[in-house]
């Protein structure tokens, strides 16, 4: 298959000999030179037709239609957002079903019960009327014995969802999701009537998906003009615009506008997806939601305040606290290097053992992550994992967290905008090989890993004088909270050390941003030595 696109893609056409029916001369009689991802006309094509297509045994094959939608450099397309409703137009103009999944392209189904499971609620007489979607856990294949990149986030997917459920229910994750199409036409109470009333949730589709009427209702509302009509799509119907994260977004304003959820638990996975198997992409993931989230947390429809209202305490501040997780950028950063800095200065910031203070900051420490640790083992992971989950959290909080915020602000600003980045699952065998083996993907030349490297510098540095001053006779009574934070941060740094210094292959840390975090390190100390003078 690679070869044949390869060649394709070099001679400007797709040639008779991988044409095997007309339906597939029709789809790629489409693609011309002017043929762009950012500029092309809509595709749709039906591949199977449940009225004739069979099986080999002899059974009706489902319904099976090719849709891209138009894009224009002209128009605005919303990102996912915008595919996702124009999925929506599409299938409700050529078979309008009641049940929608949507499901990411790198995701696969695992359970062929998954769909019956979720048919009990979304069927159920007592739960339908106000039930907008059953949500199942996002479990992942292929991850690494440790998770080094904490893929598997199961805190997000698996923990905090069955408290979203105990309340009004989980949050739309993104993929995985079985909803009732009439939840995205306004509330339960009130139909948000789209513009013609071939999109509405319950009209009748009674004529074949290959006809000629259906083909081209569906051709105009894939355009990329066609939401100038109505200022409804993305705000009042369908999924909702205004946000990188867009599940986040459309779930979060469903459960505002009165839709319940539930989150569906099975034992055996219902679905299987990839994950990044390269720091890079991981930590361009988490910026991309960072940024996402921010944009609803300071939006009119913020979770701490609107969401507060519409939801109720408990509710609003489950949201909150996902929409601004980028914030806790500013407590990781400071102490990555505040504590350091001031110990490099020898100035001493904390209580020293002998006195009572410190009792406290060991009780919020030990207590802190012990509940952590216990939710994350009740929740069925191993120490290897929750080590490397706590590991990642400062990772992104050094780096992802702090891009994402920066880029947010600026664009809140007015000072620059941003688009979709698309995380990469693309294997490639090396990188394959390492991330098996558990080792850090550095290759990528990318100012996120200069945040990382100098933390990894200013912390080993400060251990190192710390150390120094002990043996030079000095008591460890007023160093000891200082030298914790940073044997703390250089034992998590270690992958750091590893692909600067004893790594050879491609993915160590490139020399380059190694000397920019050297330099930045050694400025920053020298701006510190003035501060604490």
């Amino acid at each position: 298959m690679k070869v044949k696109v390869e060649q394709v893609l070099e001679r400007g056409k797709v040639d008779d000999e991988y044409i095997s029916s007309d339906q597939e001369r029709e789809a790629f009689n489409n693609w011309t030179r002017n043929f762009t991802r950012q500029d092309h006309p809509a595709v749709i094509q039906v591949l199977l037709d449940a009225s004739k297509d069979k099986d080999i045994a002899g059974y009706l094959m489902p319904n099976l239609i090719y849709v891209s939608r138009e894009k224009s450099k002209a128009s605005p397309h919303h990102f996912k957002a915008g595919a996702l409703n124009a999925l929506l137009r599409v299938s409700g103009s050529m078979t309008n079903a009641p049940i929608i999944l949507t499901l990411d392209c790198d995701s696969l189904s695992n359970d062929p019960e998954t769909p019956l499971r979720a048919m009990c609620y979304l069927c159920d007489p007592a739960t339908r009327p106000q039930l907008a979607y059953v949500q199942f856990p996002q479990i992942f294949r292929g991850i690494n014995k440790s998770d080094i990149y904490n893929a598997e986030f199961k805190r997000l997917y698996q923990i905090n969802v069955m408290g979203f459920d105990g309340l009004s229910g989980p949050n739309y994750l993104g993929t995985g999701c079985f909803f009732q199409r009439r939840a995205f036409y306004g509330s339960p109470s009130t139909l948000a009537s789209p513009e013609i009333p071939e999109l509405a949730p319950d009209y009748i589709v009674d004529k074949p998906v290959q006809s000629r009427s259906v083909l081209a209702l569906a051709h105009q509302v894939a355009s990329c003009n066609y939401e100038s009509r109505s200022s409804n799509w993305g705000s009042k119907i369908g999924f909702r615009y205004g946000s990188l994260s867009e599940d986040y977004h459309t779930g979060f304003r469903m459960q505002c506008e009165g839709w319940k959820s539930i989150f569906c638990d099975p034992d055996r996975p219902a679905f299987l997806g990839d994950v990044p198997i390269t720091l890079n992409d991981a930590l361009n993931q988490q910026k991309r939601w960072s940024i996402g989230l921010l944009e609803v947390g300071f939006s009119k429809y913020s979770p701490a305040t609107f969401g507060v209202k519409a939801l109720g305490l408990s509710m609003g501040l489950a949201y909150a606290q996902s929409a601004f997780w980028a914030m806790w950028s500013i407590p990781i950063t400071a102490y990555a290097f505040l504590p350091q800095l001031a110990l490099l200065n020898k100035v001493y910031i904390f209580p020293k053992v002998s006195e009572p203070w410190f009792f406290l900051y060991a009780f919020l420490f030990l207590g802190a992550y012990g509940q952590d640790f216990l939710d994350f083992i009740l929740a069925g992971g191993s120490v290897q994992r929750w080590w490397s989950d706590q590991r990642f959290w400062i990772i992104r909080g050094l780096s992802s967290y702090v891009f994402g915020s920066v880029e947010f602000f600026l664009k809140f600003l007015g000072i620059s905008a941003f688009g979709f980045n698309v995380t990469s699952k693309v294997v490639d065998d090396e990188q394959s090989r390492r991330y098996g083996q558990g080792i850090f993907e550095f290759g990528a030349d990318t100012p996120m890993f200069v945040t990382l490297t100098m933390a990894a510098i200013i912390n080993l540095s400060s251990l190192a004088l710390g150390l120094a001053e002990v043996f030079r006779g000095n008591s460890l009574d007023g160093l000891f909270v200082q030298m914790f934070i940073s044997g703390f941060a250089v034992v998590n740094s270690w992958p750091i050390y590893e692909a600067i210094a004893l790594r050879n292959d491609k993915g160590k840390m490139p020399l380059k941003t190694s000397i920019i975090a050297t330099l930045l390190a050694g400025t920053l100390y020298a701006a510190s030595c003035f501060i604490f003078r």
